[in-house]
C-alpha cells in the first residue's frame, strides 16, 4: 500500500472523533451552488452532505464504512455509499453538480477530472472545497507550537509559519473538460479549548500516523494550558473553485 492509500484510509479509524472535532463549511458557500440532482465525493461524516440535502437529491460515496455510517445518520436524506470513487461506477443518469469538499486531494490525480466531467450533464458544474489554515487567530501560539512540531515531527521544515490567506495560491487542475474556474473566499475563526484542540489534530492524517503522535500530543496539550490560558483560536480560510463542465461527455 502506498503512503498515499494508507494515509487516506486513516480517517475512519474514529468516525465519532472526526464528526465531533472538524469544523464545517460557511452557510454562504452553499449560496454559491444548486441541485436537483447532485454527487458528493468524499462526504467524511456529512459536514458538507447536510447542507447540500437542502439543494437537491444527493448522492454521497465515501470510502470509509464507519464515516458513511455517521454520516448517513447525520444527513438522513442522502444516499451514502460505500465505494472508492476513484474505481466506482458512474451511474447513468447524469448529475447536475458534483462536489467535493476538502476530499479532492486525496482522489487520483491523472484521472479525477476526467471522471468529474463523465458523471456530469452537459454544462453540470464541478465545485471543489478547500479549507486552509491561515495566519490568525492565536498568533502566538502558533509560533509556539513549530518548537512542538520539530521536536516529534523530523519532517517540520524549521521556522514554518502560517501564510497570510492572500497569499495561497488559487489552485484547480489544468482540464480540458472544464471552463475556466471561478473562486470564491470565505474566512471565518474558531475557538478551542485544550481538549477540543487534541480532539482537532488527532483526525489530521499526518498526526494520526506520526510514530511520536502521543509525545507530540502531550506537549502541545501542556503548551495551550500553561502558556496559552487553556484556550486557542485558530483562522481559517474556505475555497470554493467553481467550474462548468465543457459539454462533450453527454
Amino acid at each position: 500500500m502506498s503512503d498515499r492509500e494508507h494515509l487516506r484510509t486513516t480517517f475512519g479509524t474514529d468516525a465519532a472523533r472526526y464528526h465531533r472535532a472538524r469544523p464545517g463549511y460557511p452557510a454562504e458557500l452553499f449560496a454559491l451552488l444548486s441541485g436537483p440532482r447532485i454527487l458528493e465525493i468524499g462526504p467524511g461524516t456529512g459536514q458538507a452532505t447536510l447542507p447540500l440535502t437542502s439543494l437537491g437529491d444527493v448522492t454521497a460515496v465515501e470510502l470509509s464504512p464507519d464515516l458513511a455510517a455517521v454520516a448517513r445518520a447525520h444527513a438522513p436524506a442522502a444516499e451514502v455509499v460505500v465505494a472508492d470513487f476513484d474505481v466506482w461506477p458512474l451511474p447513468a443518469e447524469p448529475f447536475d453538480l458534483v462536489v467535493s469538499a476538502t476530499a479532492f486531494h486525496w482522489l487520483d490525480p491523472a484521472t479525477r477530472m476526467a471522471r468529474c466531467a463523465a458523471a456530469l450533464r452537459p454544462s453540470g458544474v464541478l465545485a471543489v472545497i478547500s479549507t486552509h489554515h491561515v495566519a490568525g487567530g492565536t498568533e502566538q501560539f502558533f509560533v509556539d507550537v513549530q518548537e512542538c512540531y520539530e521536536r516529534w515531527d523530523p519532517s517540520t521544515p524549521p521556522g514554518l509559519r502560517q501564510s497570510a490567506a492572500a497569499e495561497i495560491p488559487f489552485e484547480f487542475d489544468e482540464s480540458e473538460d472544464f471552463e475556466p474556474p471561478e473562486f470564491f473566499r470565505f474566512e471565518w475563526e474558531q475557538a478551542y479549548d485544550t481538549e477540543q484542540y487534541v480532539d482537532l489534530l488527532l483526525t489530521y492524517s499526518n498526526h494520526i500516523a506520526l510514530p511520536d503522535r502521543d509525545s507530540l500530543i502531550a506537549d502541545i496539550r501542556r503548551l495551550i494550558d500553561t502558556r496559552h490560558g487553556g484556550r486557542v483560536v485558530k483562522r481559517y480560510m474556505t475555497q470554493l473553485a467553481r467550474a462548468r463542465a465543457v459539454s462533450r461527455y453527454r
